[in-house]
């Protein structure tokens, strides 16, 4: 367990893990934060116990950027190895092998917004503002921004934001597709883990496959991904997940599995 992130259990959901954010006042994101997020990361990607992931900052803000005073002074030699290791750190969110949900309260900016992004899914609170204003210290996203901010809702829109590093309402994220669902603020955490339970009794290997799919066939074109898909989908055969889903289906109809995630 970090100092600023730790990882906690959901009390009605023991299968449902939440990566908590905790560095008063704006969970701004130095590099002990992105380093204990890495690890946070690897731990419940790790824990088979574990079916679903919420990333969540508290009922105030999410996370208000990054330590802008720590990055000031820094020269671009020392920037060269920090991005990279701010760049991993996210990453690791990204790859967890499970459905990861953002719950998203207050403000959700810069590298707040780009871990955000590193979700499957994000719940957002009704009066929440997210967006990318580096632009406006004079630099560029460089947590993922400029990459999965266009791969989720188009580059036109996503070179705005960036361009302007306007505040995107939670009305407007809903519209463009940068926020999946958007409730009172009060509600944040429970709805993003409400939508992580979804998947707490699913087939975890056949989750595991679909999200690797998505998320490599994405980046590739059209026959290598059919390809990936190809070789995940015949691997599952492979799983007793497989094997029950299907007896399941033929003696009892569709959506009566008990799936052990194996």
């Amino acid at each position: 367990m970090g100092e600023f992130v730790r990882v906690e259990t959901d009390q009605e959901n023991p299968a449902v893990a939440v990566i908590r954010l905790d560095r008063p006042k704006m969970n701004a994101l130095n590099a002990q934060v992105q380093a204990e997020i890495g690890a946070a990361a690897a731990q419940v990607g790790a824990d088979d116990a574990v079916r679903a992931v919420v990333v969540y900052g508290g009922e105030r803000v999410f996370a208000a950027g990054a330590d802008i005073k720590e990055m000031a002074d820094m020269t671009y030699a020392r920037m060269a190895a920090h991005s990279k290791r701010l760049q991993d750190s996210f990453t690791a969110v990204a790859g967890i092998p499970k459905p990861v949900i953002a719950a998203i309260t207050g403000y959700a900016l810069g590298g707040g917004c780009e871990l955000a992004l590193c979700a499957d899914f994000r719940v957002v609170a009704d009066d929440a503002k997210l967006g990318q204003p580096e632009i406006q210290l004079g630099i560029i996203p460089g947590a993922g921004g400029t990459q999965r901010l266009p791969r989720l809702i188009g580059p036109a829109r996503a070179k705005d934001i960036i361009y302007t590093g306007r505040h995107v309402a939670a009305d407007e994220a809903l519209a463009i597709g940068l926020a999946d669902a958007v409730v009172p603020a009060g509600e944040v955490y429970s709805a993003a883990v409400a939508m992580a339970a979804r998947y707490a009794d699913g087939p975890a290997v056949a989750l595991r496959a679909a999200k690797q799919a998505v998320d490599a066939g994405i980046e590739v074109d059209l026959d290598t991904g059919l390809e990936v898909e190809r070789l995940q989908f015949s691997a599952l055969f492979a799983t007793e997940d497989q094997k029950t889903g299907m007896r399941s289906f033929v003696e009892q109809g569709p959506g009566k599995a008990k799936f052990e995630g194996r």
